[in-house]
């Protein structure tokens, strides 16, 4: 079985210009020679660099590289936060000029809000985009079924491990069915059983409500059990070097972790941070 394949021809130091990709036909996110330069009083700190990438629909995407390549400066960018220095972000082949309604985020701290049961919370974008609470209410409960967290509608934040907390984070940011999915290191500040947990649920749900991901982490094994694809980074300003296609078989189970082609994958991508440290 073919383990992976490098979508991109990877870069040398000296490489210039957008990475070449293939073409893809029609993909949901469409990244064009995309460039983020932060401005400051101490001056200009260039965080990406002409960044190029097609996801398409259904694909669970996952960006590795070291800290402060940008990773999570693009997830940002792709959210419509903050505005690109140069280049172009479209959604459906609509360009990306402010948040848009079909995207859902959640970040590294689930952010709950501790007077609201964890049915409202989930419910929050649904009241924030004054959409019909009846609809979205049966939605939210269905949602929560998926993520194991019936029977815990009436809970508060507080009364929830930090698993079940992140898990009602991502059941918020799906439950005005958003097409794409963002998640910036959201098992980060998790133990490992949990994150480990974490990740099957999340693969999980992925394969329930076929949502489109793109899920930023430091941590290269994590990224190979989850995507179909991954993305490598360069230290900043963040370039891509090269994108593995993820060929093991689904559903994974964490006892893939230790077979040949996945181990073989996990190294390959490590080698691309051999010079400046491993990621994970």
């Amino acid at each position: 079985m073919r383990i992976a394949t490098s979508r991109v021809a990877e870069t040398g130091p000296a490489a210039a210009g957008p990475v070449p990709f293939p073409p893809v036909a029609a993909p949901l996110i469409g990244i064009r020679d995309l460039s983020k330069t932060y401005r400051t009083k101490a001056g200009e700190t260039p965080t990406l660099s002409s960044v190029s990438l097609d996801v398409r629909a259904g694909e669970f995407v996952a960006v590795v590289g070291p800290s402060g390549c940008g990773k999570s400066t693009l997830m940002k960018l792709v959210a419509g936060l903050i505005p690109a220095t140069s280049g172009e972000i479209s959604i459906e082949g609509r360009p990306v000029r402010e948040p848009p309604d079909d995207v859902g985020i959640v970040f590294q701290s689930p952010v709950l809000l501790a007077w609201r049961s964890v049915l409202g919370n989930v419910m929050l974008p649904v009241d924030v985009r004054r959409l019909d609470r009846a609809r979205y209410r049966e939605r939210a409960l269905q949602l929560l079924e998926t993520a194991g967290l019936k029977g815990f509608e009436t809970r508060y934040p507080w009364q929830l491990s930090g698993g079940m907390q992140q898990r009602a984070a991502i059941c918020r940011a799906l439950v005005h069915d958003p097409a794409i999915l963002l998640m910036d290191e959201p098992f980060g500040a998790l133990d490992a059983m949990t994150r480990e947990h974490m990740n099957v649920e999340l693969q999980r749900i992925h394969g329930a409500t076929g949502k489109t991901i793109l899920f930023i982490t430091h941590s290269i094994p994590e990224a190979v059990f989850l995507a179909d694809s991954v993305v490598v980074m360069s230290p900043r300003p963040g370039r891509i070097e090269a994108v593995y296609d993820v060929e093991l078989p689904r559903p994974r189970d964490l006892e893939m972790m230790g077979e040949r082609g996945f181990i073989a994958l996990v190294k390959r991508i490590r080698g691309h941070f051999a010079a400046i440290g491993a990621l994970d």
